[in-house]
């Protein structure tokens, strides 16, 4: 699997007993396969694997392993996330979060990256996600997590496009690939080089997210520019509540999940938020967008 494109980072459906549903979770995969993504992103923060238990985690995995597929993994511990890794089916990009809480410092982030990619059967993208882990790290560090042999990408959740974005985008390594995961920046990530994107935002209107993506990589910006700040504001509605309980309530509007529940101690979505993201997420308005990639 190329680390190109849009990818999916599925919210884990429930039935109406609030146990994972298989079947939604894989016609969400099909859809937005077929409207062009690249793959889709199991357990991701969008997946709410830490409500789920091992062997609903385990049957997130099963469900999705058909389909070009990402397994979100780690936690504080490295010997942890070593077995994770390890236990993944061979071949299957393991999305491995900088170690939470502890706050190992970049040296500790480093050394736990060169163990887990040892460990791994298949591919390693990290997850840099400050705002969710507390532990930040430098474009130094980052270009040292590129040159980590079976490191192969980097999802990119560090906030605005800043000078040390543009700085890493130009130093990177040719074959290692920086995926952004702030929805609302995507179109400047594309724009300064990132190969894509892995966004929750694109269980909606995936088609225009994969148009934004093909039309940066294309060349064409007068399409790009035209589709970005549309996406951007339905993002920003998108994430208005903690994620995923906007994106599962359009979802359920929409008639793609059974329930829009989440587990606590998320809180369901507020029918304002629900009704802000339904009105941008029009489907004939994206029908509409200047855009040959559409």
């Amino acid at each position: 699997m190329e680390l190109a494109g849009v990818f999916v980072p599925l919210v884990t459906p429930f039935s109406p007993d609030q146990g994972v549903n298989p079947v939604s979770l894989r016609a969400l995969a099909e859809h937005v396969l077929a409207e062009g993504a690249a793959g889709v992103v199991a357990l991701g923060t969008t997946g709410e694997p830490a409500t789920l238990t091992p062997p609903e985690r385990a049957e997130v995995i099963a469900a999705l392993r058909e389909y070009p597929l990402i397994v979100g993994v780690g936690s504080s511990s490295t010997a942890a996330t070593e077995a994770e890794v390890a236990a993944l089916p061979p071949g299957v990009v393991a999305m491995v979060v900088v170690p939470p809480y502890t706050r190992p410092g970049q040296a500790g982030v480093l050394a736990h990256f060169r163990a887990v990619a040892k460990a791994a059967n298949g591919p390693v993208i990290a997850y840099h996600v400050p705002y969710r882990t507390g532990q930040a790290l430098s474009t130094e560090a980052l270009l040292e997590l590129a040159a980590i042999p079976g490191v192969d990408g980097l999802k990119l959740s560090d906030g605005a496009v800043t000078a040390g974005t543009v700085a890493l985008l130009a130093a990177a390594p040719k074959d290692f690939a920086v995926l952004g995961g702030d929805d609302a920046v995507i179109s400047p990530l594309l724009a300064i080089g990132a190969r894509g994107g892995i966004l929750a935002s694109a269980h909606i209107c995936t088609r225009a997210f994969v148009a934004l993506c093909d039309a940066w990589r294309d060349g064409d910006a007068a399409t790009a520019r035209a589709l970005g700040p549309g996406l951007a504001e339905l993002s920003a509605a998108l994430f208005a509540e903690p994620n995923p309980a906007v994106v599962k309530a359009v979802l359920h509007a929409q008639g793609r999940i059974p329930t829009p529940a989440v587990r606590l101690p998320l809180l369901p979505a507020s029918p304002a938020a629900r009704d802000r993201a339904l009105l941008l997420a029009d489907r004939p308005r994206w029908d509409r967008a200047p855009s040959a990639h559409v």
